[in-house]
């Protein structure tokens, strides 16, 4: 782990943008706590406004369940591709994270479509060559597993290297500026309390039956001719655990297959750290 970086002018300065209340920073604010940075955010759905790009070191673009292109619903995604194309311009870090991502990719040129898939769930993602030799994910293994909660897609920006897929979902990350641009289709950020929050405000977005003990969570992934594929979960060794939501269950993935799932985030956020601001730790 990184010591903390002295001095208050040497404090790097992270800054988040929330597009819903119920899609925070989740590990991200508390790595970067722990490492005595400066943080603060900027909550689209509040109407706040965004900082000046020289106030930031790095950008974070959380989630959320709209489009990109859903202008005249939420009039502030206007002003804020703008504002990530500045940043971007002015060689900032920048982080996107599932809606996120795909804010990066359309101010870059790339395209955001539905995607064939719904993939909801905890699936493989596995690195192209280009990822494997990339910065981010430098320590990271060929596969490993990530949590997915989206329905739309990204084509590959100009100037943009691919270096992830799924099997349903063969855009899931790509770097752009030396790796100083990352785009993540899928959550290495994810907490206990954000994989909660995600269900039990995104719960139509979930088709099952049954009750605690035993939940069939219905997911859309490609496996062979089976496109829209039920799978069973059974709640054990605590791996899944059932979130009343009103007066039905839903289930919450909160571990995944792994019980340290901020591990991840915290070897992606220790790469891009030593690979772009040794001088200042």
């Amino acid at each position: 782990m990184l010591g903390y970086i002295t001095g208050k002018e040497d404090k790097m300065r992270l800054h988040y943008i929330q597009h819903v209340a119920f899609e925070g920073p989740a590990n991200i604010q508390g790595w970067a706590e722990n490492q005595g940075w400066q943080i603060s955010g900027t909550h689209l759905y509040r109407l706040e406004k965004l900082p000046g790009p020289e106030e930031l070191d790095w950008l974070v673009i959380m989630g959320g369940p709209m489009n990109i292109y859903e202008e005249k619903e939420y009039p502030w995604l206007a002003a804020e591709k703008k504002f990530i194309g500045t940043v971007i311009e002015k060689g900032k870090i920048v982080l996107g994270i599932c809606l996120g991502a795909q804010l990066i990719a359309g101010v870059l040129g790339g395209r955001v479509v539905r995607n064939r898939y719904k993939e909801i769930g905890w699936f493989p993602v596995s690195l192209r060559p280009e990822g494997l030799e990339s910065a981010p994910f430098r320590g990271f293994p060929n596969d490993f597993p990530a949590l997915h909660w989206h329905g739309d897609t990204f084509s590959l920006p100009p100037g943009a290297a691919m270096l992830a897929e799924s099997e349903a979902c063969p855009a899931q990350a790509f770097s752009y500026n030396g790796g100083r641009v990352l785009a993540l289709q899928f959550h290495l950020e994810s907490s206990i309390n954000s994989v909660r929050a995600l269900i039990q405000n995104c719960s139509d977005e979930l088709f099952f039956s049954g009750k605690p003990g035993v939940i069939l969570f219905f997911i859309y992934v490609h496996r062979a001719s089976h496109y829209y594929q039920p799978v069973q979960f059974i709640r054990t060794r605590k791996l899944f655990q059932p979130v009343k939501v009103g007066t039905r269950y839903l289930p919450a993935l909160v571990f995944g297959p792994s019980l340290d799932i901020g591990r991840p985030f915290e070897r992606y956020m220790l790469n891009v750290v030593q690979s772009h601001f040794a001088s200042r730790l």
